[in-house]
């Protein structure tokens, strides 16, 4: 639905009362209250605990309040994480994602005990983003390589331990397909047993069926604003198997490119995907907000 509507009866029998004009109004106001504040959409993927947005969240949520948008702020390392979790309780439509992106594991190693004690707020809804980033490396790029599936299959414990989904980062390197083919040898002995996003999808038709296959969904930013790379993928798949994120603050959709992104924007990347798909922008709506919640418990 749409809109919350409070009935109450005019005449009150057990006070043989009827409600004055304060009563009538302070219903109305629960009811605009309780309407505001309906969620429409999901961002599954911001980084709203970012310094980036440090001097004017307050403005980035009531603009999500005005579009009825939710989002889940991710974390990329320890420090981020815990702003993560901090900014969950700035509005009831904002839930947690807690881990270590693979590029952070130069500056710090995944430790289980102190997000141990993070994973157990309310809020936290999921574990990453984690996984493989094969981008650009350099030193000693098999050892890094090593270092990160480390992390990575930590995180995944973690996960299970609490009945958490993950967040997915996985970023080939000049082979295309190896990071894929990395994260998929490591999560396919977890077939049955975890589940997630992969974030920012950016590989093959035939990598998204076999992660899909594994039980995850796999989500578009902004990006297919602009570019018609993964057309054909979000034609293929089941729309039960897609979501939408920002990454905010970065890859903003049209038509705000060039401006910093936020969670609100995620409604372009709605209705981009319905385009696509040739389908009706309300259902797709529907179906991708129902993901979210079934993915992530929200």
């Amino acid at each position: 639905m749409d809109s919350v509507i409070v009935t109450s009866p005019i005449y009150n029998k057990r006070t043989k009362r009827t409600p004055g004009i304060i009563h009538i109004l302070r219903l109305y106001t629960i009811c605009y209250l309780l309407y505001t504040i309906y969620m429409k959409y999901i961002d599954i993927h911001s980084h709203l605990g970012f310094e980036d947005y440090g001097v004017d969240r307050a403005h980035v949520i009531k603009r999500m309040i005005n579009h009825k948008v939710g989002t889940i702020a991710v974390g990329a390392d320890y420090q981020s994480s815990v702003e993560a979790v901090r900014v969950t309780e700035e509005f009831e439509h904002i839930w947690a994602c807690i881990g270590m992106h693979p590029t952070q594991i130069s500056e710090e190693r995944f430790d289980e005990n102190k997000y141990e004690e993070l994973i157990k707020h309310p809020r936290v809804v999921a574990v990453g983003e984690c996984g493989l980033e094969y981008f650009k490396l350099t030193g000693d790029i098999e050892k890094i390589k090593i270092n990160q599936r480390e992390d990575f299959i930590k995180q995944i414990n973690l996960a299970l331990k609490y009945n958490k989904p993950l967040m997915l980062h996985i970023r080939d390197g000049e082979k295309r397909g190896e990071a894929y083919e990395d994260a998929y040898s490591i999560l396919k002995d977890y077939k049955g047993k975890i589940k997630g996003d992969v974030h920012f999808f950016a590989g093959s038709l035939d990598w998204a069926k076999r992660f899909i296959d594994l039980g995850f969904t796999i989500s578009f930013t902004g990006l297919i604003t602009y570019i018609k790379d993964f057309d054909k993928i979000i034609k293929t798949v089941p729309l039960e198997s897609l979501q939408a994120e920002t990454d905010a603050p970065y890859v903003t959709p049209v038509p705000y490119r060039g401006q910093r992104n936020e969670p609100a924007y995620v409604i372009e990347v709605y209705k981009k995907i319905a385009e696509i798909r040739g389908e009706d922008p309300e259902g797709v709506r529907l179906q991708l907000l129902a993901n979210a919640k079934r993915v992530f418990g929200i």
